[in-house]
């Protein structure tokens, strides 16, 4: 069992990138992306987001990275229907992805783990 990941992004693009890049780091851990709003737009679906939750979910709870306020909204509602433990990570999405990625690899990561790796992304310097 494992820690699994959500990416949320109001754009489906943005999260199927962001996924393929914390998937270089991930190892065997579940990695699902969700993003936009069912018909080929710009948004964020609760129900989408449940499914990817479900899929992502090993036994060990999920960690969601999401993109702006509404998606937060939207992963809030999905983790209180679905039937399993989820957290949502205060990162900014693709540092926090790439760093719950490489936490989530670790034998002895647990949510809080993985959830914290993703956090200390606030605080990397780019330059």
């Amino acid at each position: 069992m494992s820690v699994g990941l959500v990416v949320v992004s109001h754009s489906e693009r943005a999260a199927t990138g962001i996924r393929e890049i914390a998937a270089e780091m991930a190892g065997d851990t579940r990695i699902e992306a969700v993003g936009g709003d069912g018909q080929g737009g710009i948004g964020t679906v609760p129900d989408a987001i449940t499914a990817a939750l479900a899929a992502a979910d090993d036994g060990d709870g999920v960690v969601v990275l999401v993109d702006l306020g509404s998606a937060v909204m939207n992963a809030d509602v999905a983790i209180e229907m679905a039937d399993l433990h989820a957290v949502i990570a205060d990162a900014p999405v693709l540092e926090g992805a790439v760093n719950a990625a490489v936490a989530a690899t670790d034998p002895d990561a647990t949510l809080e783990t993985v959830k914290e790796q993703a956090e200390a992304a606030r605080e990397v310097e780019k330059l």
